[in-house]
């Protein structure tokens, strides 16, 4: 399976393609390195997201999972750069319990691109995230997405605890394999 990586302030990153669509996004290094057209788009995308350059992702993506994951990863989807929606809203959106959200979203092979960290707790609590450091991976990209659009006002609780950006600039691509 095709693979790249990327450095971000994230840490390392790597995409994986199959069949001419982006499959994962996973934290470390992958072990297969051959980029292909489109894991060099996705990466270059994925650089200007973290830059605050981009705020929609314009790739094909195919994760594996069941159809109600699928359902729930579109809603995901469809939640707007620098805005949150509860278990709850999508839970009421989709027709049914909170805790499916929860499982079909910590199940999220494409995180960032596909936004599971959008997603908080009820009255504003911020919830989980299975990514890699976690929660302030989670305060930290939101806080990215907030930065970026404008702080909302009715929402100073996400930022409260989040850790501080650091300047954003283009991290460096990864050297090739040796």
């Amino acid at each position: 399976m095709p693979q790249t990586f990327l450095h971000t302030p994230l840490g390392v990153l790597t995409l994986s393609e199959e069949d001419g669509a982006i499959v994962a996004l996973d934290w470390g290094q992958g072990c297969d390195r051959e980029e292909t057209p489109l894991l060099r788009r996705a990466a270059d995308q994925l650089q200007d997201y973290m830059d605050g350059l981009r705020t929609e992702f314009d790739l094909p993506l195919n994760p594996f999972g069941s159809p109600f994951r699928q359902r729930v990863w579109q809603a995901l989807r469809d939640i707007p750069y620098g805005e949150t929606r509860s278990y709850a809203d999508l839970a009421a959106t989709l027709g049914t319990a909170s805790r499916a959200i929860g499982g079909a979203n910590g199940a999220n092979p494409i995180p960032i691109i596909i936004p599971c960290h959008r997603v908080i707790g009820a009255q504003g609590a911020i919830g989980g995230y299975s990514g890699e450091g976690g929660l302030a991976t989670k305060r930290w990209l939101l806080a990215l997405e907030r930065r970026t659009r404008g702080a909302d006002p009715a929402r100073p609780d996400l930022l409260d605890a989040s850790p501080s950006l650091p300047q954003t600039r283009r991290a460096p691509r990864a050297p090739e394999a040796i």
